[in-house]
């Protein structure tokens, strides 16, 4: 099951200038302006024109991160053109359909009902193309080698719960419908000449995987498997009669697989890691080719099975030593790319690179204001639970002053079945800076480590999963590295409900916590999640506990029904439109502590969702952080 239950992204994270010289844990190098880990990166997003000589990117404006086109034979950026002037939120996502049209996602107020709009560069026109209150849509494809004007949308207009199809024209905003999902479908598999040949269905904890050979056929199961297992379609192969999938059906690790319709069996194994899982496979657009995969040991790897985009990488590598690359995308005929690089210590920056005239050049940086080498490096760590399994993690000391106790900021991450990677981090290098240890940590049930350590986790919430985080800390006080008086707990979404749980059953531990987001009855949250994600409901009781049969369970590793084993300070920071955690549970956790003279400082934000996007509320957020941490950790 791929929900979505991890905390959104902090991309653009900030505080008030001027605050950062008083509060602070006495870090050893100079401190940066706090304003810059956390403000809008100088440009964002870009993606090349498929006829590759136009550039689409994210440039801030009033606040807000907008659309701008820059031309790739001009090197002047303050001639960008700009596209769109919002100003009450962010554009999340957008793509380029042909070389005229740019179709953009944002949604209003965090409420998480994102609406896809066109951008028509050649006119100015902008249209809303799902013009529907309470309802969320998501491009299903872009059928560029289909139709020039029309993209296929799936959205929930109809019925909150599950999403149909729909044909969507950009230039007019015609819509019509192509498949009415009979109730369960979750997934569609499209073809590559555009046709819906695909789709998982929700069946209780089954999942089941639907066929047809063409779409005047109704579907027909070909697959079932349990909620443990993973089948997950992402391709047909070229000649659009295999599919790649993701696949640990017989397994441990998710592996690349070609499966067969006909004889509903395996084709091949095309890619099988040994210790972690395959978390992605990529498709050249314009060969329909198997071009390579992507995983994650400490940090990002990729295996190539395409020589010509690994010539591209590789010779791009050779100029850009210093830090990792990734390609963000290339052109239609895949002969100029759009090229990433990144490390621990840098936000990263973007290059063009044309790969007929072997010509690389640098186009943007990031965050050319956060000086790398007063930065802090992330590196790799690993420990044993007290049950034998082995725990990958990250640990960031302050740069500088070696051989001390530092205080520390554990920081575990949302999902929970999502995991922490090797990359730049803005609050990871923020709490460096002002002097705290952080400690990141891939307790069980963190996806890429195969299906066991998954299953490890199911019903352990505030148990085993947090038994996972307690042995990490102890570890790392054994190693002498962090003040054992000086911990504190901070995190988002299920990172969130981990600290309100290990302030609430291992409270010898820690000084203080900071709930973002976080869960804090899982009775309660489970009947206020949001409608589409009620096909999958059945999975979750078995995944976290069912509300009938596992109650006491439940009750018992529910924070705020414990609240009275709580002593430790705690701030509650929540977005009074999330759809995922509702307010409801941040509000019953600070008006239980309150009632016991508690201290809770309480920030909610009423525009704002799961997590804070808009930068004025970012910059609120951490200057109560900061002041909170400098009271309690930080001297």
């Amino acid at each position: 099951m791929k929900q979505n239950f991890g905390i959104i992204s902090f991309l653009f994270l900030s505080l008030f200038l001027g605050l950062n010289t008083v509060f602070a844990a006495k870090p050893t190098v100079p401190q940066i302006p706090l304003r810059d880990f956390f403000k809008n990166p100088q440009e964002a997003g870009h993606l090349i024109s498929p006829d590759g000589t136009q550039l689409a990117l994210l440039k801030p404006w009033e606040a807000r991160m907008n659309l701008f086109l820059r031309s790739l034979k001009n090197d002047v950026t303050s001639s960008d053109k700009q596209i769109t002037e919002l100003k009450d939120r962010d554009i999340s996502k957008f793509f380029w359909k042909g070389n005229n049209i740019l179709v953009f996602s944002r949604d209003f107020g965090g409420d998480e009902n994102d609406h896809l709009f066109s951008a028509n560069l050649k006119t100015g026109k902008i249209i809303d193309l799902t013009p529907f209150e309470k309802t969320k849509a998501l491009l299903l494809h872009d059928l560029d080698d289909v139709s020039e004007n029309e993209i296929l949308v799936r959205h929930n207009h109809r019925d909150p719960k599950v999403f149909d199809v729909y044909r969507i024209n950009v230039l007019t905003g015609a819509s019509a419908l192509v498949v009415q999902n009979p109730g369960q479908f979750t997934t569609w598999l499209v073809d590559h000449k555009g046709k819906i040949r695909g789709a998982l269905e929700a069946e209780g904890t089954n999942t089941n995987f639907l066929y047809r050979d063409n779409e005047a056929q109704k579907f027909r199961k070909l697959l079932s498997f349990g909620f443990k297992d993973n089948f997950e379609p992402v391709s047909f192969t070229s000649d659009n009669r295999n599919i790649l999938a993701l696949s640990n059906l017989g397994r441990d690790k998710n592996s690349i697989v070609e499966y067969n319709p006909q004889t509903r069996r395996e084709q091949k194994i095309i890619y099988q890691h040994p210790e972690v899982d395959t978390d992605a496979l990529v498709i050249s657009k314009k060969r329909k080719i198997l071009t390579h995969a992507q995983l994650m040991t400490w940090k990002m790897e990729k295996v190539f099975f395409d020589n010509a985009l690994e010539k591209v990488h590789n010779r791009v590598a050779e100029q850009i030593k210093d830090q990792d690359i990734y390609t963000i995308n290339s052109d239609k005929l895949e002969e100029k790319f759009v090229v990433r690089s990144y490390s621990d210590r840098s936000m990263g920056r973007i290059y063009f690179y044309d790969s007929k005239k072997d010509e690389l050049k640098k186009i943007a940086e990031l965050a050319p204001w956060l000086p790398e080498d007063q930065l802090a490096e992330t590196k790799p760590v690993e420990y044993k639970s007290r049950d034998g399994l082995t725990i990958n993690g990250y640990l960031t000391l302050p740069k500088g002053e070696k051989n001390k106790k530092w205080p520390l900021v554990v920081n575990p991450h949302g999902g929970p079945w999502a995991r922490d990677n090797w990359r730049f981090n803005s609050q990871v290098q923020f709490l460096a800076n002002r002097g705290y240890a952080v400690f990141q940590m891939n307790f069980r049930g963190s996806t890429g480590y195969g299906k066991k350590f998954l299953e490890a986790s199911y019903k352990q919430w505030g148990k085993k999963m947090l038994d996972d985080v307690t042995d990490g800390v102890n570890w790392l006080i054994e190693k002498d590295l962090v003040d054992k008086k000086r911990i504190c707990i901070y995190g988002g979404s299920y990172g969130g409900y981990k600290t309100l749980a290990a302030l609430a059953f291992t409270p010898e531990i820690y000084a203080c916590g900071i709930d973002y987001v976080g869960v804090s009855n899982l009775l309660t949250f489970m009947k206020t999640i949001p409608p589409y994600w009620t096909t999958e409901l059945e999975k979750l009781y078995e995944m976290v506990g069912d509300p009938e049969k596992d109650k006491e369970q439940l009750m018992a590793t529910s924070p705020a029904l414990q609240a009275h084993r709580i002593k430790a300070p705690l701030l509650v920071v929540q977005g009074a439109k999330d759809p995922r955690v509702n307010k409801a549970e941040s509000d019953q956790m600070v008006e239980a502590l309150r009632k016991r003279g508690v201290e809770v400082p309480y920030l909610v934000k009423e525009n704002e969702g799961h997590g804070f996007r808009n930068e004025e509320n970012r910059f609120e957020f951490y200057e109560t952080m900061e002041k909170f941490l400098a009271k309690h950790i930080g001297k």
